[in-house]
């Protein structure tokens, strides 16, 4: 199988390289500063599997036919990157991996439903320069039919992948992903101070907020009519337990996990691409939380809130202490 993997960040670096290890045949598609650090250095990959270096093949832009393109890009790069290569990935199987629920209608603009692939990663990486990955923490990855019932080609691809991640394959992937949301709205938190994920959450303060970003997801969902669903590595009942404590103790335990998350610093998707001095995906995000919303008659102050604030980050260059971020999200965080 010829795989193309499109977006050279932490995921689609790390799924490419870990690929090319186990033998398969990859092509890595990146920005110039990507393309150029891993012709000249290699792929460099550290973390939970130890640390190696990949030799691999890696261009601007595709020139082949693959039999999988997986798309890696944020989901505010999609489009572009999608348009770019379509002359070559019109036909193939197309898997995407964007946070968030807006990849598939976004991919399905330019490509056919049927060959459409949605998917969950619930492995973590950063890569914070160009040819660098650093694998936090690892996961399953989850995988279903974007649109309609899954299709015979699913089990074909998901054994190849298998091969660097376990694959689970799911028929409800769209409640998986609503429930993923809520699993990535914590990102805004470091994003907004400039911190880790561990340091950020070491406070039980801020835990605290992001136990009110859940129970203001869970109001909005609800109220949209929106089924979630378990994912493999994160239990429904795990959201409804934390969120249903005092708000006291379930900031300890959210504290605890988080403190633990891995080895390295993690620092969430939207501060990686707030470091490389790219957009953030946050409207994709807890921006989804605010259009659900505003969509129903619903709202969504807090989130609202937290998403102007990364904005703000992204538009100044200036992260938030800790007393400013509680203090701006004072009265929301209940």
């Amino acid at each position: 199988m010829k795989i193309a993997v499109i977006g050279a960040g932490a995921i689609g670096s790390l799924v490419a390289g870990y690929l090319k290890f186990k033998g398969q045949d990859v092509l890595l598609i990146g920005r110039k500063d990507s393309v150029n650090a891993i012709k000249k250095r290699g792929l460099h990959i550290s973390g939970v599997r130890n640390k190696f270096n990949i030799q691999m093949e890696v261009s601007e832009r595709l020139s082949l036919r693959p039999d999988l393109a997986i798309l890696a890009t944020k989901t505010q790069d999609l489009e572009a990157a999608v348009k770019e290569n379509r002359g070559f990935i019109d036909g193939a199987a197309i898997l995407t991996t964007q946070n968030g629920i807006r990849a598939d209608a976004i991919a399905a603009d330019y490509i056919q439903k049927e060959n459409i692939i949605s998917s969950i990663v619930m492995f973590g990486a950063t890569s914070l320069e160009p040819g660098s990955v650093v694998h936090n923490f690892e996961g399953s990855w989850i995988m279903g039919s974007a649109f309609g019932s899954n299709n015979g080609g699913i089990p074909a691809i998901a054994e190849v992948l298998n091969k660097a991640f376990p694959v689970v394959s799911t028929e409800d992937i769209r409640g998986m992903k609503h429930l993923k949301i809520f699993i990535n709205a914590n990102n805004c938190i470091p994003a907004i101070l400039g911190a880790s994920m561990q340091e950020s959450f070491s406070d039980a303060d801020i835990s605290r907020i992001s136990i009110a970003i859940w129970k203001e997801g869970l109001y909005i969902v609800s109220g949209c009519g929106i089924k979630l669903v378990s994912l493999p590595d994160f239990p429904l009942e795990r959201l409804i337990k934390l969120t249903s404590m005092p708000g006291e103790e379930a900031a300890k335990v959210f504290s605890g996990i988080m403190s633990g998350l891995s080895r390295e610093p993690v620092y969430g998707s939207i501060l990686q691409s707030i470091k490389r001095g790219r957009p953030s995906e946050i409207d994709y995000i807890n921006g989804e939380f605010v259009r659900l919303a505003k969509d129903n008659g619903l709202a969504a102050p807090l989130n609202k809130r937290l998403v102007k604030m990364v904005h703000e980050v992204e538009r100044t260059g200036r992260f938030f202490t800790k007393d400013e971020l509680l203090r701006k999200t004072k009265g929301l965080a209940n």
